[in-house]
């Protein structure tokens, strides 16, 4: 089987200490750090697999949807 790429959003900033803190928006309970952006990116890479690896576990496929609100 030929592995296939895609794409994931997440969310990241830098701490006043220079640290990237940041977690995946399918995720966003579990954060993860990094000396540098690019070294968040490899975790969030990681923390990516061991999502994958519990939605396959629980057999569960996530899926999003969109909400309208009302602008006050």
């Amino acid at each position: 089987m030929l592995a296939r790429e895609t794409e994931i959003d997440y969310t990241y900033w830098q701490e006043p200490d220079g640290f990237y803190l940041g977690y995946l928006n399918i995720w966003p309970e579990h954060w993860t750090q990094g000396t540098t952006l690019q070294e968040l990116e490899e975790m969030l890479l990681d923390l990516y697999e061991i999502y994958c690896e519990e939605a396959r576990e629980k057999n569960i496929e996530k899926k999003t949807g969109h909400l309208k609100v009302a602008v006050v």
